[in-house]
C-alpha cells in the first residue's frame, strides 16, 4: 500500500516551487498527462515501478517519456528526476492527484461529475456548471459520463454532496412510497 503521507509531501513541494514559476496550472496539465500515459501502457509501468529495473534504467524511461511529451516544464521534469533518484516512482499516480487536488484548491475550482443516460452538449454541461458554482460558491470543472440506468435526468457529484435529478431514482423513490401505503 502506497504512504499518501509521503506522496502529499512530493506534491506539496511540487506546487510550491511550480506556484513560484507561476506554472502551477501547465505543471497540473502536464503531471496528469505523465501520470495518465503510464498508468495506461502496462509496458511503461512495469519498468518504471518494478524494482527489478536499475534505476539507469527508469532514468532513461523516464528522460524518453519527457522528450516525447514535448515540451514540459523543468519543473515537472526536475521533479520526475528526483523521484526516479529517490525511488519514488510508485506514488506518481497519487502525487498526480493530490497535486491537481491542491491546485485546484488553490484556484478555488472544485471537480465534479455528471452522469447522465445521454451524452450532454458542451452547453448543457456549461450551464449545469454554472448552476453548481450558484450552490457551491466555487467553480466547478465537471467529467462527463453517460450512464443509461440512470434512464433520463441527470446526477451531478461535487465532492461528497450528491445532487440527483434521475429518473432511476425519482422511480425508487416513488416505489417506495406506494409499498408504504
Amino acid at each position: 500500500m502506497v504512504n499518501v503521507s509521503i506522496a502529499r509531501r512530493y506534491a506539496r513541494a511540487l506546487l510550491d516551487v511550480a506556484t513560484e514559476a507561476g506554472r502551477a496550472d501547465a505543471v497540473s496539465e502536464q503531471l496528469t498527462s505523465v501520470s495518465s500515459a503510464v498508468g495506461q501502457n502496462r509496458e511503461l509501468a512495469d519498468v518504471l515501478f518494478n524494482p527489478a529495473y536499475t534505476r539507469e534504467q527508469r532514468a532513461r524511461v523516464v528522460e524518453s517519456l519527457l522528450k516525447a511529451l514535448g515540451q514540459v516544464e523543468p519543473v515537472l521534469a526536475n521533479s520526475m528526476r528526483l523521484l526516479v533518484d529517490r525511488n519514488r516512482l510508485g506514488y506518481l499516480p497519487d502525487i498526480a492527484r493530490l497535486y491537481r487536488d491542491m491546485v485546484d484548491a488553490q484556484a478555488g475550482r472544485v471537480r465534479g461529475h455528471v452522469t447522465s443516460a445521454v451524452p450532454l452538449s458542451n452547453d448543457t454541461l456549461q450551464s449545469l456548471a454554472g448552476t453548481l458554482k450558484q450552490l457551491t460558491q466555487r467553480n466547478v470543472v465537471l467529467e462527463a459520463r453517460v450512464d443509461p440506468s440512470v434512464l433520463g435526468g441527470v446526477a451531478a457529484q461535487v465532492g461528497s454532496t450528491l445532487y440527483d435529478g434521475t429518473l432511476r431514482t425519482q422511480l425508487e423513490q416513488l416505489r417506495r412510497e406506494l409499498k408504504q401505503r
